[in-house]
């Protein structure tokens, strides 16, 4: 299977609790949902796409031409998640997470409204 073909919901619950561990989605829903007005707003991924249970595939989010940067779409949406869901104890772990997720939504912004240059 392909990372594109992945569920949301999975993955992202992956990295917290066991995949199978279903106790925990109905918050995990909500804070992927959150994240992903945040990258709407940035112009990344399908104008109001919500998640509702674990069909919801990556590729669904971003669409076929988009998938170049599905990786740091997945970072920033786990970045987002964990600062809510389950925040590190220790202030410079947040602070190094808020950072890598403002550079991600420089970076991803810049990826689908490039600058332009006077050349």
């Amino acid at each position: 299977m392909s990372i594109a073909d992945e569920s949301i919901l999975t993955s992202i619950r992956g990295l917290f609790v066991e995949k199978d561990d279903t106790s925990f989605d109905d918050d995990l829903i909500m804070h992927i949902n959150s994240t992903f007005m945040i990258l709407n707003q940035l112009g990344v991924g399908n104008s109001g796409f919500m998640i509702t249970d674990d069909t919801s595939k990556w590729s669904d989010f971003l669409g076929t031409s988009d998938l170049p940067f599905l990786a740091a779409t997945k970072t920033y949406v786990f970045d987002s998640v964990k600062l809510i869901f389950d925040p590190p104890a220790n202030s410079f772990l947040v602070n190094a997470i808020e950072k890598r997720m403002k550079e991600y939504e420089w970076r991803l912004n810049v990826q689908v409204d490039p600058p332009a240059y006077n050349v």
